[in-house]
């Protein structure tokens, strides 16, 4: 009866293992958004402690990166899984480190903010807010394609990271000419710029989680190819 029984609870715990990948995953993307969020809000509203908490939560996107990876490397090494469960597996550990990269940009822009909170307000902020917003939900999108191996979604992050460019373009151009009329304004202005690009790489770290969608589902590898290239 055990030798029955045995492969039944086997097969049963691996799906509670894939399960509580996908779940935490999950859960440190949720904390990734609001990492996100807290850090441009610190400085559209100009709250240096929310700054500094964004900053120490930072701990905790690290230790679920940690954990993520134990949990992949486990399931690796104990369960040999094959075909789509070892994508699975193999791409949740890309992905992690992307969002632990996200993580590491949030507390960049909250590094920003309290610098910036500092001084006066150069300008209202307008298209900053709009940029995080879009690379917030790019972030969110990319990992529910993720999790439901949806790879239209993912196509939808992925031509989204051309409305960031844009976004980012248009700011460099404006703060390069607020600094050139009033040399004073450098100094923010380039903090500013700072908050920009780093918005413009949360995007792209969305776009390389949506390409490895792409790569789970069909096997196939978009990343580097031209648009009009894509299958």
């Amino acid at each position: 009866m055990e030798t029955v029984n045995h492969p039944q609870h086997t097969n049963r715990q691996y799906e509670e293992e894939l399960r509580d990948l996908r779940e935490t995953l999950l859960k440190m993307g949720g904390l990734v958004e609001r990492q996100i969020a807290d850090a441009v809000q610190s400085l559209v509203e100009r709250d240096s402690e929310l700054a500094r908490r964004t900053i120490a939560r930072d701990a905790e996107v690290n230790r679920m990166d940690i954990d993520i990876d134990a949990l992949c490397l486990r399931l690796l090494a104990l369960r040999q899984p094959a075909a789509s469960d070892l994508r699975f597996i193999t791409t949740s550990l890309k992905i992690t480190a992307d969002m632990e990269r996200i993580g590491d940009i949030a507390v960049n822009i909250s590094e920003r903010a309290l610098e910036l909170n500092h001084e006066p307000v150069l300008k209202p902020y307008i298209d900053i807010p709009r940029m995080a917003d879009l690379a917030q939900s790019m972030v969110k999108d990319s990992l529910d394609a993720f999790v439901n191996h949806d790879t239209d979604l993912a196509e939808k992050v992925i031509e989204r990271d051309d409305e960031v460019d844009q976004l980012n373009y248009q700011i460099f151009r404006e703060l390069l000419s607020y600094m050139a009329e009033e040399p004073r304004t450098i100094s923010r202005a380039t903090r500013v710029l700072f908050v920009s690009k780093y918005l413009e790489r949360i995007a792209d770290h969305a776009t390389n989680i949506a390409e490895m969608v792409v790569f789970m589902v069909k096997g196939k590898t978009i990343k580097h190819m031209d648009k009009s290239s894509r299958p």
